[in-house]
């Protein structure tokens, strides 16, 4: 059997390389702290904290009305809702009844829920009160058999609930009396009627969670996760920071549905006796203002919610002395916004700095971090306890040399089960290889130096191929972003004849910016001096907004998508004038 490499076991400072896991379930973590801690808050909600000890009494409650509901070991339970409390109960009460949970964005079209519905064959659907009719319109496509309706308003305190109906709550279209549904506290009042055991004994094996990913070949695929899985992150979360403490507070704006906001913000929090301020409906403004308000120790986002932080006015002032840690995943973070929000930071009293991380769904969400006291430009950071990166040359199982760049392979205790429904798939990402360990395929680029630090080099489907040359859109889109008119950027591959792909950059400018030709014709002069030849972009667009995915990374598809619709409309009318051409030719000839 060959021996994996470990460069990074001497870089690791006071993160020991291997860690014991807990192997119960998810929610047997949660309940050990609410022993140890009953009294501790566990989540703060507009206001509103409750306890550990409170939130198991809940969970339980809600254990025992899935179970009068006929929610059977193994069945998939879809939770469609914003952070709020009653997501939170019904978490871990699906996983404490041995269900799985089945995590779905509220927001999402019709459609799409329809998909999520049936991808996973959930027999039940939980939902707020102003995504019923989306539900309710595709139920009778799907198996599921009820729909639990929520309201935030549920979990308010009496003062705000009243502000809320009078401001949020009138905007909520009301759902009919008669309406074929189960509403929140009907279904709590079920608990009464469970007489019998209500828990299920599983193991860390057992699948637990569904996640959505586009997996390695871009469609959509449930990521089965494991209850094993989620409390090895939980512990890892810790142990790669060992500067926190019981009680410590962290902003929880990362959606549930996104393994960022349940396995970090969320779960690992509550399996270490943590504090979550949930944040039901992100904006930059909420998210500040929370950071502030609650002296929040931890915070976690995607590049794009740091970028949005440094122009908040909001911000002047502020206080964030109280932060432990401040971590970007989801999407790389250029150079140059971490050098801006550094400077941030310590304008505004922190004495940390951000630290970026690195995974995929395929592993719940991270796997390396940048170390707390160690950092090098460029890099996110050295994987974590129990977790093995190697680089690969793409294509082949061979391991390229330090410094090489390669396909990423990811093994540890948070590598996903399977790909729901898509054994094939499942093959190919998940490969076990002869030193013993299943490795995750991940599809991204990067390298690895002598010293086990990862430098994410893009997404391999990101890659932009132009006259036979690779261009990385991040390189391009760190070039931009470090010109002092530039806000953000985002960089695509543009289909060409000649080339394949040409390369055409979308630019939000500094606030004060002009969008002219003369700011254009600056900016292209810049590239010249910093990219290649081949890797210049053809074109580059003023944009007021750059389109986002729900979780807020810059959504490039997007842009893809509109770049190539704007091809076909102009190729077309051409296509005709060139026909019409022919045939007055063709006549003239006659």
């Amino acid at each position: 059997m060959s021996e994996v490499k470990t460069p990074w076991k001497d870089y690791m400072g006071d993160v020991p390389m291997h860690l014991e896991y807990f192997q119960g379930t998810m929610f047997e973590a949660v309940e050990n702290i609410a022993h140890a801690y009953p009294n501790n808050i566990a989540f703060t909600f507009m206001g509103r904290s409750t306890t550990y000890r409170r939130m198991v009494q809940e969970v339980e409650r809600c254990a025992k009305s899935l179970k009068v509901l006929g929610i059977r070991p193994g069945d998939k339970v879809t939770i469609a809702m914003p952070n709020c409390p009653q997501a939170i109960y019904l978490f871990y009460a699906i996983n404490l009844v041995g269900g799985i949970a089945n995590m779905v964005h509220p927001l999402s079209a019709e459609k799409e829920i329809e998909f999520y519905l049936n991808e996973s064959e959930s027999v039940t659907a939980i939902t707020l009160d102003q995504f019923y009719n989306k539900f309710e319109s595709v139920r009778k496509n799907t198996k599921v058999v009820n729909i639990i309706i929520a309201s935030i308003k549920d979990a308010l305190a009496q003062p705000i609930k009243a502000g809320y109906m009078l401001t949020q709550g009138r905007k909520i279209e009301k759902i009919p009396e008669d309406a074929p549904v189960i509403r929140w506290q009907e279904f709590v009042r079920m608990s009464r009627y469970c007489f019998y055991d209500y828990k299920i004994s599983r193991t860390a094996d057992d699948p637990a969670v569904i996640l959505y990913s586009g997996g390695t070949t871009g469609t959509t695929k449930g990521i089965v996760l494991t209850n094993g899985n989620f409390n090895a992150l939980a512990k890892q979360i810790i142990a790669t920071n060992p500067m926190f403490r019981p009680g410590d507070r962290m902003l929880a704006a990362m959606p549930l549905f996104h393994g960022f906001g349940l396995g970090v913000c969320v779960h690992s929090m509550l399996a270490s006796g943590g504090r979550c301020i949930l944040i039901p409906r992100f904006t930059a403004k909420s998210y500040a203002k929370q950071i502030v308000k609650y002296k929040c120790n931890f915070i976690a986002g995607v590049p794009t919610l740091y970028e949005a932080l440094l122009r908040l006015p909001s911000m002047d002032g502020a206080d964030l002395s109280s932060l432990k840690g401040v971590f970007s995943g989801g999407d790389s973070l250029s150079i140059e916004l971490k050098k801006k929000f550094d400077k941030f930071l310590y304008d505004h009293h922190a004495v940390v700095q951000v630290r970026e991380g690195y995974g995929t769904t395929e592993t719940v969400t991270a796997c390396c971090l940048t170390p707390v006291n160690m950092y090098k430009e460029g890099s996110i950071g050295l994987p974590f306890p129990d977790t093995y990166i190697k680089i690969i040359k793409p294509g082949t199982d061979e391991e390229v040399p330090y410094g090489t760049e390669g396909e990423i392979l990811l093994a540890g205790p948070t590598v996903m089960k399977e790909y729901m429904n898509h054994p094939e798939e499942t093959a190919q990402t998940l490969r076990r290889h002869d030193d013993g360990l299943t490795w995750v395929y991940t599809g991204d680029l990067g390298t690895m130096d002598s010293e086990g630090f990862i430098y994410f080099r893009g997404r391999a489907k990101r890659m932009i191929i132009s006259s036979g040359y690779n261009v990385y859109p991040g390189q391009i889109e760190n070039i931009l972003d470090a010109h002092e008119d530039v806000q953000m950027s985002c960089v695509i591959g543009v289909p060409d004849a000649y080339r394949m792909q040409k390369v055409k950059a979308f630019v939000m400018l500094k606030p004060g910016v002009e969008k002219s030709q003369a700011t254009k014709d600056t900016l292209m002069s810049y590239c010249r001096k910093h990219i290649a030849k081949y890797a210049m972009p053809y074109d580059i667009e003023f944009r007021d907004e750059l389109p986002k995915t729900l979780v807020g990374k810059v959504a490039y598809r997007v842009l893809e998508e509109e770049e190539l619709q704007h091809i076909q409309a102009t190729e077309a009318p051409a296509a005709d004038d060139a026909h019409a051409a022919d045939e007055t030719q063709q006549k003239q000839g006659e």
